[in-house]
């Protein structure tokens, strides 16, 4: 396996409002995000980044909907063809009693498919690890990071004033 390595230039924030507002200064000047890192959700954020909405609740729709259908047709075949028995007078293919069984796959089904859907797409699997920045940024920093393997000097350069400018505490560089 080929390991490739990414030399991060990343800036680090004492204030989520510094760090909007330094996010909305990197999109006003074309500068190209890597990512950003918040020990906890920025309101706004995703408009300053202009990321699209997440498309993981069209995924756990299909899940539920899978998942109620395998409780319904399931019950459905245990009951008139498997092991039909008749509980209390009730005909075997007795539609209200499977309700409850067939919500319960329905969430069973859309919350494990959504976990795994996410962390696969997130790219936080089991076995991955992912390198950090810096540890602070999991506690009570915030930070922009850019990828700088392909720069030059001159932009590089130019990406630290742009931090000095932004009210960055500290600038660092380092090789994930």
């Amino acid at each position: 396996m080929k390991t490739t390595h990414k030399e991060v230039l990343f800036g680090l924030y004492d204030d989520e409002s510094v760090l909007l507002h330094a996010v909305h200064k990197a999109k006003h000047d074309h500068l190209e995000i890597m990512d950003v890192f918040t020990p906890f959700p920025v309101h706004g954020m995703e408009e300053a980044l202009h990321l699209s909405e997440s498309r993981l609740h069209i995924a756990g729709f299909i899940y539920g909907a899978i998942g109620a259908l395998t409780g319904f047709l399931a019950m459905t075949w245990i009951f008139t063809r498997d092991w039909p028995i008749i509980f209390g007078g009730k005909p075997y293919w007795s539609v209200p009693a499977f309700i409850p069984i067939t919500f319960e796959m329905t969430v069973l089904f859309a919350s494990v498919g959504m976990v795994v859907t996410f962390f696969t797409v997130s790219g936080m699997g089991f076995g991955v690890t992912n390198p950090t920045l810096d540890d602070r940024i999991t506690d009570d920093k915030f930070c922009i990071a850019f990828d700088v393997s392909q720069s030059e000097e001159e932009d590089v350069e130019r990406l630290k004033g742009f931090f000095r400018e932004s009210g960055a505490s500290e600038v660092n560089t380092k090789t994930i």
